[in-house]
């Protein structure tokens, strides 16, 4: 090649490196690696502000706000990423996320929850159409933990919010109630979490419900030989089944996950796997597994340790599937494609 084709090819490549600098640069949202506290603070400076006084508005309204913002979050990141594609609403020609079966029990103060943030920011010009709804989710998450009486942290931010979002998708990927500890372990590896970040994530259990269809199992038909979980402590059994009777399928019914301080952000949900009362398989299992028992043992008397574990555990939940430039957009309406 020729000295003055080969000045030519270096011009070019200097050209083609300097522009994808300056879109990296420029492209305004990070890859997932690079999400970031204070994201916003020369786009809409006040946003964490906003949100969490939305978020407390709403609370006062009604107390499913905090538990339901919590598994929202949850669900969110679990299935497609923390892209808010959960909030998306079903169409005549797709169903959503949110539709899916494991998904009908979110209760719908979650999704007002982040809906009534969303707008609280939007009326703010210089904020309007600036931040995702899956950012304004994962700041809700934290503000209703905080509300609860549990710590506060600092959220990264620069998410996009995802372009699609199908019931089909949900399928397999959120834990069930009756797994065991391996199969736990599977889902959330698979999520970049580990054993620690599972059983941190699962002190979650420690606010909200669960209606009694998701534990009939554990209570009536759990073996021929025992039809009750002989891992479930039996006076608590025995309260179970005074509230949910023998095929009980009135969604008015439910349960408080946990039996002690329901309301309360704390580390009772521990104390309650000692004594038998973990109202899942799920939850229980993770004490009677001696390769988790160590860590629930340690949180059930450290209340610091879990906080701090759970800190890790939601900080790294966040950063899964995060949607950027080319894969994902702001979205004008939460529960709508643009």
């Amino acid at each position: 090649m020729r000295k003055t084709d080969m000045g030519r090819v270096n011009s070019l490549t200097s050209l083609i490196l300097s522009l994808s600098v300056s879109i990296i640069l420029f492209s305004g949202h990070p890859t997932s690696a690079e999400l970031r506290q204070n994201f916003y603070s020369n786009i809409c400076p006040d946003v964490e502000n906003i949100v969490r006084s939305a978020v407390s508005r709403k609370a006062s309204q009604t107390s499913i706000t905090i538990p339901g913002t919590l598994r929202l979050f949850f669900h969110d990141c679990f299935v497609s990423g923390c892209d808010a594609s959960v909030i998306v609403a079903s169409t005549e020609r797709n169903t959503a996320e949110k539709d899916h079966p494991d998904n009908l029990s979110l209760a719908g103060d979650g999704f007002d929850t982040v809906i009534k943030a969303k707008a609280a920011v939007d009326a703010v010009p210089r904020c309007k159409n600036k931040v995702s709804c899956a950012d304004i989710l994962a700041l809700a998450a934290r503000d209703v933990i905080v509300l609860a009486g549990g710590p506060t942290y600092p959220v990264e931010l620069g998410r996009l919010d995802g372009l699609s979002s199908t019931s089909a998708s949900v399928n397999g990927n959120l834990p069930q109630p009756n797994f065991n500890l391996n199969q736990l372990n599977s889902m959330f590896a698979s999520r970049g979490l580990t054993q620690a970040d599972m059983i941190a994530l699962s002190g979650a259990h420690t606010l909200g419900f669960t209606h009694c269809s998701r534990i009939t199992n554990r209570i009536y038909n759990f073996s021929s030989a025992n039809p009750v979980d002989p891992t479930l402590n039996k006076q608590y059994a025995s309260q179970l089944q005074a509230t949910c009777r023998r095929n009980e399928s009135d969604p008015r019914i439910s349960v408080n996950l946990d039996p002690t301080t329901p309301g309360i952000f704390d580390n009772a949900y521990f104390e309650n796997l000692i004594q038998g009362k973990g109202i899942f398989t799920s939850d229980q299992v993770l004490f009677t597994d001696s390769r988790s028992r160590n860590i629930v043992t340690n949180w059930a008397s450290d209340s610091r340790a879990f906080n701090d574990a759970f800190i890790r555990a939601i900080t790294k939940l966040g950063r899964v599937g995060v949607k950027t430039q080319g894969n994902g957009n702001i979205r004008f309406d939460c529960a709508k494609f643009n």
